[in-house]
């Protein structure tokens, strides 16, 4: 996995580099660094003051991983919502679940940090008093929490006990229900605020 690591706190990104490095990935270069003739990352770790048109446009390729660096949450929805972000993660993640958030959006699906989101969400007012979603089942909301954790059919299936073409058919239905066709679709209908995603958290709002 080739990765470009680009923040605007260099510490950070310095801290980030080396860190990934220990975890055994070998392609890593930050951004203010030139790379190597050939190198083309697959994912890039960006957070809201180096993301740009312009490296986007320059690795059409790439995966976007947003590091919430202090983004704050009303600002979040345009963010998502302006770029092709493929997850959003908290720089207190742990690093089990960095590597699992950079596999999960190298092959092509969405990573939802549930703190991001709980704050979007609260601060819009999405999520209800008791942390629910009209017309949603319970087993439709712990599907959607797992798309937020970014698991893929076969891994919901095997959580639950249920076979892929079961879960494929749950997941249908919620897609008919918020009127989005896929995970990526989910994710955006969630960072606009909207009932679509307050299962992604299953927390209530703190007072």
């Amino acid at each position: 996995m080739t990765i470009l690591i680009d923040l605007g706190n260099e510490l950070m990104a310095e801290a980030l580099s080396q860190l990934l490095v220990r975890a055994g990935y070998d392609h890593v270069v930050r951004g203010d660094r030139t790379p190597a003739n050939g190198f083309i990352p697959g994912v890039l770790l960006v957070d809201d003051t180096t993301l740009r048109q312009e490296i986007l446009t320059r690795y059409p390729e790439a995966k976007v991983l947003l590091i919430d660096t202090g983004i704050k949450p009303e600002n979040l929805p345009a963010l998502l919502l302006s770029y092709r972000i493929h997850g959003v993660l908290s720089p207190a993640t742990e690093v089990h679940l960095l590597k699992k958030a950079l596999r999960v959006v190298s092959e092509g699906q969405i990573w939802i940090d549930n703190e991001s989101v709980k704050a979007v969400l609260c601060d819009s007012g999405a999520i209800s008093q008791k942390g629910k979603i009209s017309h949603i089942t319970g087993r439709q909301e712990e599907l959607i929490a797992c798309i937020s954790e970014g698991l893929s059919n076969k891994e919901i299936a095997q959580r639950f006990g249920l076979s892929e073409h079961t879960v494929k058919a749950h997941l249908n239905r919620i897609y008919r229900k918020l009127g989005v066709t896929s995970r990526s679709k989910l994710m955006a209908r969630a960072m606009k605020g909207r009932q679509a995603v307050s299962a992604m958290t299953r927390l209530p709002c703190s007072p």
